[in-house]
């Protein structure tokens, strides 16, 4: 999903360094008939963004999961959902 939205970000124009974009995954396991299944995974973002980029950020966030072929794959098998952190910095001048 990092790789969808990064993606997305950078077809709108948004090309952030890479410690500038990041993401923490996490996977659920839960025991089904006696064993470990995999059944949800959370993605946690990490992005520090030009203050100017915000609505267009937002954007991409709201509709890369629906894009991310991983994440569309999983679609109905394994919950897929993501939080972000979001930094804004201030425009360079």
């Amino acid at each position: 999903m990092l790789g969808t939205l990064n993606g997305a970000l950078e077809v709108r124009g948004i090309r952030l360094a890479p410690e500038d974009i990041a993401a923490e995954v996490e996977g659920i396991n839960r025991l089904r008939d006696r064993m470990p299944t995999l059944e949800e995974i959370i993605v946690h973002y990490r992005l520090r963004i030009p203050a100017e980029a915000r609505e267009t950020v937002d954007r991409a966030l709201a509709g890369h999961g629906a894009k991310c072929p991983t994440a569309r794959s999983l679609e109905g098998a394994i919950k897929v959902t993501w939080t972000a952190d979001i930094e804004e910095t201030p425009t360079r001048s």
